[in-house]
């Protein structure tokens, strides 16, 4: 008992008035009613710089069912009831507000909420804490500060500035596109807008034909002047004094000269390319080549893009061994000495098919015709008649001997495109043509101008032809390069409707834009090996066998350094000459 009472005299000492009648008496039922106690504390709106503030009612419960309230908490008891006050109007304070009593709330913050002392604060607010009266002095004094400082106009003046800022933007960004579109008005030329100077009458000009990339060749026979004429003319001479020469002495025969592969493969190890070998010809790139039979001098044609025509003496070891002619306005793409007279070089291009006579000097025209041209090849061992394709798809015959420059016979083949022609070499009135993907062996003697029917057809391509050529001893087999990568051997020998594949090999034929295309041509000296161009790495020539084999590539890494389209081989010595894109020749020679 005695330790009971001490207890309950330290609480009574230590419990502060405010409080003591929730604390003093530790039963368990008090304890019990002290818990469903609420304190409730009421803050009265307060009148601050003319607004009210809202009512706050703050509730809370403190204590449990287990023991008094946490410490640090002050617990005042709830006020007993009373009569409301009257209401008044929203602008006046409440009859017991601080306000309206004259008391500012500027009560003294360190006061510890006891009812002793003269300056405690009306009535209503006695039963608040110290820390709640400190609060609403806070709440007041801050109130008041913000009051002086007009924050309130100051944000209605900066939301109107920004308001306007913004309506400002969207007008300005609805206006750009019209700004855009002004911009996008360029000052042009009347020159390049094609429009004649306002008030000033343009004068009447004649006609004039299209502008062309090479300087057009008048019709009819050209003399045989080189294009700097104004040069040495001795040494043009010389040279064409050396064509006529060498064109006087007969040929050997080539029918003897086939020899077995082995002994073959030799021969084209034996040949070579040196600098001496090398030499710029003509301007442009190299579009068709012919070498002359003579077994004395080498003798070499190359045609150019633009219609260039160069003769090189290759055994002439001087640097002014070649002379440049123009006897053409386009692509010289085919090209041939005459087989019965090699002082005559056939030439043609896409407006004309010329002879070039060493005897009288000049170039003389066989063929004209308004539609393009692509290739022809002899139809007789004298040279007098000949075969012509066209670039539009026809074929037609052309006879030199009758005079003008018409063809004696225009045939539709039935072809989208001719790229080449060539004569059977045994069965003169057979000749093959090659176009868009269609390659087809025909009877000159049954052409007609239209309704014409192949003898044969060579099926297999899948897109253009480039080139499709006989074998020229027998012609029992036909090479042709075809744009999807395969060169196709074909059996000839019996011309059946129908002639399949002997054998298919796989060759880079995409030569682009800048390089000639390729062309796979017959060694005469082998009836069985022919020569093609090559994409590969070193650049090089390449030789195959009718089979598919690779026999041989020519190739030198210090001499020959771009691809070689078009090519030539001599007809009875182990002479190979190459032209690549830029107008020079290399000759491969033992």
């Amino acid at each position: 008992m005695g330790g009971r009472g001490s207890r309950v005299r330290e609480e009574k000492e230590s419990t502060p008035p405010g409080t003591a009648a929730l604390r003093l008496s530790p039963g368990k039922d008090e304890r019990r009613a002290v818990a469903t106690r609420q304190l409730r504390v009421l803050l009265t709106p307060l009148a601050v710089a003319g607004r009210r503030l809202p009512q706050k009612r703050l509730l809370g419960a403190y204590g449990g069912a287990e023991g008094p309230a946490p410490d640090g908490k002050r617990l005042c008891p709830e006020p007993s009831p009373r009569k409301p006050a009257p209401a008044s109007p929203p602008a006046t304070p409440p009859a017991g507000s601080p306000v309206g009593n004259g008391w500012d709330g500027a009560w003294d913050a360190e006061s510890d909420g006891s009812d002793a002392g003269t300056d405690a604060p009306p009535d209503g607010y006695s039963q608040l804490s110290a820390y709640e009266r400190k609060r609403l002095k806070n709440i007041t004094e801050n109130a008041k500060f913000f009051a002086a400082l007009k924050l309130h106009e100051s944000a209605a003046r900066l939301h109107q500035i920004a308001t306007k800022s913004q309506s400002h933007a969207t007008k300005s960004s609805r206006a750009k596109p019209k700004k855009a579109e002004d911009e996008t008005v360029r000052r042009r030329s009347m020159r390049l807008q094609r429009v004649e100077p306002s008030g000033v009458p343009m004068p009447e000009m004649p006609a004039q034909p299209e502008a062309e990339e090479y300087p057009r060749v008048p019709a009819g026979p050209l003399p045989m002047i080189p294009e700097d004429q104004m040069e040495n003319s001795k040494l043009t001479e010389e040279l064409l004094t050396t064509w006529m020469r060498i064109s006087e002495m007969k040929a050997n025969d080539t029918e003897e000269q086939t020899c077995d592969v082995k002994r073959y493969q030799g021969s084209l190890n034996s040949m070579g390319l040196s600098e001496d070998n090398i030499k710029k010809v003509v301007k442009y790139r190299v579009c068709s080549m012919a070498i002359h039979p003579s077994d004395s001098i080498i003798f070499v044609a190359a045609g150019d893009k633009s219609g260039q025509i160069g003769l090189w003496n290759v055994s002439c070891k001087s640097e002014e061994g070649a002379c440049v002619f123009i006897p053409h306005s386009s692509s010289v793409t085919c090209m041939h000495f005459s087989p019965c007279n090699p002082a005559h070089l056939l030439s043609l291009s896409m407006e004309s098919l010329r002879c070039g006579d060493v005897t009288k000097a000049v170039f003389d025209e066989v063929c004209r015709s308004e539609e393009n041209l692509s290739s022809f090849d002899f139809l007789e061992e004298n040279g007098s008649t000949a075969v012509v394709g066209y670039w539009d798809g026809s074929v037609a015959v052309v006879d030199r001997r009758t005079p003008g420059t018409s063809s004696e016979l225009s045939a539709d083949i039935g072809f989208k495109r001719t790229r080449t022609v060539h004569v059977h070499p045994v069965n003169k009135q057979y000749f093959i043509a090659a176009g868009s993907a269609d390659v087809c062996i025909y009877d000159v003697r049954y052409l007609k101008s239209k309704g014409n029917k192949p003898v044969s057809s060579l099926k297999g391509h899948t897109k253009s032809v480039a080139s499709a050529y006989f074998s020229p001893v027998t012609g029992n087999r036909v090479v042709t390069v075809c744009a999807d990568d395969n060169l196709r051997v074909y059996d000839t020998t019996s011309l059946s409707p129908t002639i399949t594949v002997l054998s298919t090999i796989r060759h880079n034929c995409n030569t682009g834009r800048w390089l000639t295309r390729f062309r796979a041509i017959w060694d005469p000296k082998q009836e069985d090996c022919f020569v093609v161009g090559s994409m590969a790495r070193p650049r090089q020539i390449q030789v195959f066998q009718d089979t598919g084999k690779l026999l041989h590539s020519f190739y030198n890494m210090d001499c020959l350094s771009s691809v070689c389209s078009i090519n030539v081989v001599h007809p009875t010595k182990n002479i190979l000459v190459g032209g690549n894109s830029s107008g020079r020749l290399h000759v491969f020679k033992e």
